[in-house]
């Protein structure tokens, strides 16, 4: 073995003990900040959703859940969209299914079918079909793409009385402090209607 490699190896045990003793002195072993999650304990991201929260089934919101939220949160702010509409193949437009804001900072989750109700305080926008409701993944063709954004904001926002979701973006531009994302996707079967 050459002498040099055996010499360097003897350093770095010599040198090993000494550098992990000083990492935490110097807060490089402290946890990084939270990372801001969305999760759904019914689909994982880029999964499947269940027909249950579409047209063809229950039509109701789907559970979902976020970690990691960022210091100085004062409310939370919900889109779910589909930017494969009106075909994956040949998007034309992003779809709009539910917008609900002012979901209060101590809120954690939502439960399947949350949409009918919804946390006190929490107030919903209005969904491309000019409904402040949920209107859950009905698409004519394909595959598509359903994504739920979670924004983080540094206010409660005034009643926007039913919003659009770009009236909504407008108005908490300069407030997010963070954004989480989980996408599910969704077909309809060639039996199923809606």
């Amino acid at each position: 073995m050459d002498m040099n490699i055996v010499r360097h190896v003897r350093s770095l045990r010599t040198l090993l003990p000494m550098l992990l003793a000083v990492v935490p002195a110097a807060g490089m072993g402290a946890d990084p900040t939270p990372v801001f999650r969305l999760t759904s304990p019914a689909y994982v991201n880029g999964g499947a959703m269940s027909t249950r929260f579409t047209c063809a089934g229950s039509n109701i919101s789907p559970p979902l859940a976020w970690s990691g939220v960022p210091a100085g949160t004062k409310s939370f702010v919900l889109i779910i969209d589909d930017p494969d509409a009106p075909d994956p193949a040949a998007p034309q437009t992003t779809w709009v299914h539910w917008v609900l804001y002012d979901i209060p900072a101590s809120v954690d989750s939502l439960p399947p079918g949350a949409a009918t109700h919804l946390p006190t305080g929490a107030r919903t926008g209005s969904n491309d079909w000019q409904r402040a409701v949920y209107g859950g993944p009905c698409p004519p063709i394909g595959r598509h793409r359903y994504v739920h954004k979670l924004y983080a904001l540094d206010v409660v926002l005034p009643d926007l009385h039913a919003p659009t979701k770009a009236v909504l973006e407008a108005v908490m531009h300069g407030h997010i402090l963070a954004e989480a994302e989980l996408v599910g996707t969704y077909q309809k079967r060639a039996d199923q209607g809606g």
